[in-house]
């Protein structure tokens, strides 16, 4: 049971208070978090995460919930594993079991717009883009951030992400997808309700979401550009005057690596992809590619698939990825958040894949780990997701593998 003080940043009297259960009981587990965050009072923003071995209680989740605490808006998620912070205030990564994990927010000045959309009845991506701000709710020249979570059995996650983009281009979304399970309810949590497609909530005013996404790889071998491709398959690649398919431009690649990178490669070996607005000079994380999962190889053609569409022209560099990459990345990444906080952040929110933690590190904790040495006493929770949702170089991508982080910081006057 956490039994916290008020933590207060710097900010205009910002309040956030976290709870951690993990009684495998869902009455236990609610009673728990109650007893923590008993004398809150009234917040701005609840914030509930729950392990899929509660997916069955989750219609009784929140009105549990609503008759021990109060907040004006409720959101949430069921995911493989929760983030929360324990009774001696250390922030701990739930991977399996049960687990409940609560955050409540008083954010004075703030305004929050709280949606749900239907993926079946999305704007049309070819239209306007005021269908897409009037289903959100929030003015786009108010500025902010977004928190996002989605329903992992949603098929068109790709057209909404690309629609609140086109909708609001200028604001970081963070989140992820949820867990599955075996109950015949969506995962997400609105309102007093379970929701089966998306719901999230923008963060203006006085208040926003400064984003920090760690890939955990590192790049090994030159920077290619893609000659030929056909949708997501890599046919040719071309270093300066050199021309190669995919696979021998990988052999010369392995032929340069070390014997322990050679082994990690067996089972690590990912494609980096930048976009045409890549900047690798100005890009702040020291992998400014975006990661995704190298599919299979034809070595008949030296060909290879990848996990998105490609373009002719666009850069590619293969990456390993590993622990002591992830965790040297993250510790770089919350190092220069905290030197570039003009304010310290009131709360951090962590949405990260299921393969990381112990299966990454060899070790629990790492990444909340990580966030307590640059942000002592910080208040931390979060969810283990099904993929990722994060900014990479000004656009809302669905990772793999990666920590998006999202700490709420008052707005930069």
């Amino acid at each position: 049971m956490v039994m916290l003080p008020w933590f207060k940043s710097s900010g205009p009297d910002a309040l956030a208070r976290t709870a951690l259960s993990s009684q495998p009981s869902l009455e236990q587990a609610i009673d728990e978090v109650a007893g923590s965050l008993k004398g809150m009072g009234q917040a701005n923003l609840a914030l509930v995460f729950c392990s899929s071995s509660f997916a069955s209680d989750l219609p009784r989740l929140l009105p549990l919930l609503q008759q021990k605490l109060q907040a004006d808006h409720w959101l949430g998620a069921c995911g493989g594993g929760v983030v929360g912070t324990n009774s001696g205030n250390q922030p701990l990564e739930l991977e399996q079991g049960c687990g409940l994990s609560v955050t409540l927010l008083k954010l004075p000045g703030a305004q929050i717009n709280c949606f749900a959309l239907d993926a079946n009845q999305l704007p049309d991506l070819d239209g306007p883009a005021l269908p897409w701000q009037q289903a959100v709710g929030a003015d786009p020249a108010a500025g902010g951030a977004m928190l996002l979570w989605l329903d992992p059995s949603i098929s068109n996650i790709n057209d909404l992400i690309s629609g609140l983009d086109y909708a609001y281009p200028a604001m970081a979304k963070l989140g992820g997808i949820a867990g599955n399970h075996s109950a015949n309810h969506g995962s997400l949590l609105f309102a007093d309700q379970v929701h089966h497609s998306a719901v999230g909530c923008v963060i203006s005013g006085a208040w926003t979401l400064e984003p920090v996404v760690a890939q955990g790889c590192r790049p090994i071998g030159p920077v290619f550009e893609v000659e030929q491709a056909k949708r997501n398959v890599v046919l040719e690649l071309r270093q300066g005057d050199e021309l190669a398919n995919p696979v021998t431009a990988l052999q010369q690649v392995i032929e340069t690596l070390p014997e322990p990178d050679k082994e990690l490669l067996r089972h690590s070996l990912f494609v980096g992809l930048a976009r045409n607005s890549f900047s690798l000079q100005q890009e702040r994380s020291s992998n400014p590619f975006l990661v995704r999962n190298l599919m299979g190889v034809d070595p008949r053609h030296g060909a290879m698939a990848v996990a998105d569409s490609l373009q002719v022209g666009q850069r590619l560099q293969f990456q390993l990825r590993d622990g002591a990459t992830s965790r040297q990345e993250l510790d770089g990444l919350l190092d220069a958040s905290q030197q570039n906080c003009q304010q310290p952040p009131v709360a951090a929110l962590l949405f990260a894949c299921l393969g990381r933690g112990q299966g990454l590190y060899g070790e629990a904790h790492v990444d909340t780990g990580l966030c307590r040495k640059h942000f002592p006493e910080l208040p931390i929770s979060g969810l283990f997701c099904n993929g990722e949702i994060g900014p990479v170089d000004g656009s809302t991508q669905l990772h793999g593998y990666t920590a998006c982080w999202a700490f709420v910081v008052p707005t930069q006057s």
